[in-house]
């Protein structure tokens, strides 16, 4: 998870509305929808990210998380590990991956100004899991300031169970790049961020790729699914 100081990015995206409180991070004590489908990723046995199961075989997360955060260098496939439906910390299933595939259009920088709005990748399991905890995918959404959303995920602080973040709202967006008051936490980096509406079933619409500073408050920056970026990635694995 990356904390960026995008106060001048943020300020350009932020429409003109008084900024709603984040609510506190809650430790999930019944199944919610979709739980299933979201894992723990561990990368070397050490960095984490968060994932979701979008396909039997298939994972998205952040881009970023494909980098080695030392060194800068993308790591190899062998050694990223998700662990979906983490919880008590035990998985209802255990994958290692085989290939992975990021955003055409991602580039990593090692320190300074991350990119955002292309921080997606996508991981090819070694073996499918359960088709019954695939998440779904809402491509091309129009979200507009004040939606409201939910961010499933993994953090330091929670790092053997999962943590919603419900709700919370989009306070910007510009081209792929989404600014939410989710007040996410180290590890959520590649976390869902699901509409979540009239109890209906989540769709996921987007990825966590940072915090971000904004006038002394915590916000967090995704990146929205576009169905074009998500067929250049599997076009490219």
């Amino acid at each position: 998870m990356r904390f960026l100081k995008l106060m001048c990015l943020i300020a350009g995206l932020m429409p003109t509305v008084a900024f709603a409180e984040a609510p506190k991070q809650r430790k999930i004590k019944d199944a919610v929808p979709g739980e299933a489908s979201v894992g723990r990723l561990m990368v070397n046995g050490n960095a984490m990210c968060t994932g979701a199961l979008v396909s039997p075989d298939l994972v998205l997360t952040a881009a970023h998380c494909l980098y080695d955060p030392n060194s800068g260098r993308r790591v190899a496939p062998d050694v990223i590990e998700f662990q979906a439906g983490l919880r008590n910390g035990k998985a209802s299933a255990v994958r290692r991956v085989k290939s992975t595939m990021q955003h055409p259009e991602y580039r990593h920088v090692r320190k300074g100004t991350a990119q955002v709005g292309h921080d997606l990748a996508l991981l090819r399991l070694t073996r499918p899991i359960d088709s019954n905890a695939v998440l779904p995918m809402a491509q091309d959404v129009r979200l507009g300031s004040g939606d409201m959303l939910g961010v499933l995920s993994y953090t330091i602080g929670n790092r053997n169970d999962p943590v919603l973040e419900y709700p919370c709202r989009v306070l910007a967006t510009q081209h792929q790049t989404l600014v939410m008051s989710c007040d996410v936490d180290f590890g959520a980096s590649g976390a869902p961020v699901l509409a979540l509406t009239n109890g209906k079933n989540p769709s996921l619409v987007s990825v966590v790729s940072a915090r971000a500073a904004m006038g002394g408050r915590t916000v967090s920056v995704g990146t929205t699914l576009t169905a074009e970026a998500l067929q250049q990635m599997m076009r490219g694995g």
